[in-house]
């Protein structure tokens, strides 16, 4: 059996409840080994805010980048079927030989630092023709003054926003902004029983 996907319970932990909710998204509730969730709790919100407060600065890239890493030797220890990639910079964008692209068309999910404000985490779930479709743990019922982006609310599994290319793949500061190239983060993450091969997936000319 699958959960509905979760929204976070503070201000700071949007990376910890996005990479659950892409636990949720990609394995069944008896699937989740125990450790996994034990683990992400313990290595996400690391980083200080300003004033020295610990957690107050949500979780930090480097360790996104260790919990991308311990997954896969997790998985190939444990003999769970989950494979991670982490990406930066360059090779995080949506468009013509994206990774992210590819992940998506093959049924996997991307844990993507947005910008909603400041910087935040949300999950990559699926894609079509013209947008992104997302889950953003960030709990919202207002719509959004930008007409582009849609407020979703009868996908509880799977997503709550679907989000144009070209607002993703912008460079500046806006809501679900990718944001400045050199400042890019995205997790790749797929469970390998369920992962389409290539020839079996659908293409998008975006």
């Amino acid at each position: 059996m699958k959960n509905p996907l979760n929204y976070q319970v503070t201000e700071y932990d949007c990376g910890p409840t996005t990479l659950i909710n892409a636990m949720s998204f990609l394995f069944k509730r008896e699937q989740i080994p125990p450790d996994i969730i034990k683990h992400i709790m313990l290595f996400c919100l690391d980083a200080y805010n300003g004033k020295g407060e610990f957690g107050k600065s949500g979780t930090s890239r480097m360790a996104m980048m260790f919990i991308s890493d311990w997954l896969n030797q997790f998985g190939k220890v444990k003999k769970v079927p989950i494979q991670s990639e982490y990406l930066i910079g360059d090779s995080v964008y949506i468009g013509e030989n994206s990774k992210i692209v590819s992940a998506l068309q093959q049924g996997g999910t991307v844990v993507a630092r947005v910008m909603y404000g400041c910087w935040h985490y949300v999950l990559l779930t699926g894609i079509d023709e013209t947008k992104i479709c997302l889950f953003d743990p960030y709990y919202r019922k207002k719509p959004f003054k930008q007409i582009e982006l849609d407020l979703v609310t009868d996908m509880p599994y799977s997503f709550n926003r679907r989000v144009p290319y070209d607002t993703m793949n912008n460079t500046e500061k806006g809501p679900y902004s990718l944001g400045p190239k050199e400042t890019r983060e995205a997790v790749i993450i797929f469970n390998k029983d369920t992962q389409k091969t290539p020839a079996r997936t659908i293409e998008y000319f975006i």
